[in-house]
């Protein structure tokens, strides 16, 4: 539906549970047992901060839970700006209570994800979103049951096989409008309701239509003891890390002017920088090092110096679309290096400012954002004052295709 991909999509993280399948352990219920040497909701939240679709999150806990959960939320690899509520007595419960607090912000959708799946992926997120934004009012990822099904007696003899043709499995996140689960929710609560087993259900039973997406094999709940170490073995498994580089050269002829912009920063100066939009040097040669990462061509053939739309544009346009297109191929930058070569304007005075811009830009901490600056003493072009040149350096880790 048009417009539809610009709907906010608030997250509720339910981790109110006690978890007494995965049998007793001093690390706390099984959402903050060990697995690859970090919290399982740790590896949960760390999806969702990188994905560019998530808006406002909140964590369900259970009450003496506080610190159990502060101590998890420090082992994240990436920031998260998230709101922790309690939970309830029940599952469903909790999920009200976090489907609150999201309504007391500004999501029109709503993600219910569970803190024991820590293997979902962003593909599988971007194909929930994209049936809500196609016009489902409820979304549930699922996989068709493979399994012979069979129904038992009491005395546990086999009454019959059940046919499993047209039979899932349910997983999440459960993926709806917010204002018709909230609804659905409440009504369900007021009716003295508490049986449901997951929000599908209660959607369901509340008459609005569930939409099944392919789920994800790798998508499993983390229930008994044995789960939890099939987890901790498939990331703790010896691989070979996906870490690319890319690099990115640039020049821009020097003419009459007053002021260069360089990483962002005007500089004033008896020259300027003659080229592709402001002419970025730095900021250019960076975005062809993304680009070059992932295979996604240099920064012309997405932004052609022939078109006029981009006839002084800032170049952080350039790099933060580059930027995009390394996380939407599940790339997380964690370094970028620029060497400017000029032999004016000075550089240093504005280095730390050059180095914040890049860090806002590529959403990653400023010590992973250098700018260098040298003289080419005198020599060839850059030291006849007739140009500067850039040379970047861009380090990228790309997550394994198909993996969490």
């Amino acid at each position: 539906m048009q417009g539809e991909e610009q709907l906010s999509c608030g997250v509720v993280i339910v981790a109110a549970g006690r978890g007494e399948r995965a049998g007793q352990s001093a690390e706390g219920p099984k959402q903050y047992r060990t697995i690859g040497d970090r919290p399982v909701i740790a590896h949960t939240l760390d999806i969702f901060a990188t994905w560019p679709g998530t808006g406002q999150v909140v964590v369900v806990i259970h009450p003496e839970d506080e610190e159990l959960f502060a101590s998890a939320r420090k082992r994240m690899a990436r920031t998260l700006d998230l709101t922790v509520v309690h939970g309830g007595a029940t599952r469903q419960l909790s999920v009200l209570a976090g489907l609150e607090a999201i309504a007391a912000q500004s999501a029109e959708l709503v993600m219910i994800h569970d803190a024991v799946r820590p293997f979902f992926d962003h593909l599988l997120l971007d194909r929930c979103r994209a049936a809500l934004c196609d016009g489902a009012g409820a979304v549930l990822p699922a996989l068709a049951v493979a399994d012979t099904l069979k129904r038992a007696t009491a005395d546990g003899h086999v009454a019959e096989t059940v046919p499993r043709t047209g039979l899932y499995a349910a997983q999440t996140p459960q993926c709806f409008r917010l204002g018709a689960i909230l609804s659905a929710h409440r009504q369900a609560a007021a009716s003295g309701r508490t049986d449901f087993t997951d929000d599908a259900s209660i959607a369901e039973w509340a008459g609005i239509p569930v939409l099944l997406v392919e789920g994800s094999a790798d998508n499993f709940k983390l229930t008994l003891r044995r789960d939890l170490s099939m987890a901790d073995e498939k990331l703790t498994r010896t691989t070979i890390p996906d870490v690319r580089t890319g690099n990115g050269y640039d020049v821009h002829q020097l003419t009459e002017g007053d002021g260069v912009t360089l990483c962002g920063v005007f500089i004033p100066h008896n020259r300027k920088l003659s080229g592709h939009s402001d002419a970025d040097v730095a900021l250019h040669a960076l975005t062809d090092a993304l680009l070059a990462t992932c295979g996604a061509g240099d920064i012309g053939d997405h932004f052609p110096p022939s078109d006029p739309q981009w006839k002084g544009a800032p170049s952080r346009i350039f790099l933060e679309h580059a930027a995009r297109i390394v996380r939407e191929r599940r790339g997380t930058i964690t370094n970028a290096d620029i060497s400017l070569i000029a032999e004016a304007p000075k550089v240093g005075p504005h280095r730390q400012k050059m180095r914040e811009n890049l860090a806002s830009m590529l959403g990653i901490s400023l010590d992973r954002c250098s700018v260098k600056a040298t003289t080419n003493e005198k020599l060839g072009f850059v030291g006849r004052n007739e140009g500067i040149a850039a040379i970047a350096t861009a380090t990228v880790v790309y997550a394994p295709q198909g993996g969490a």
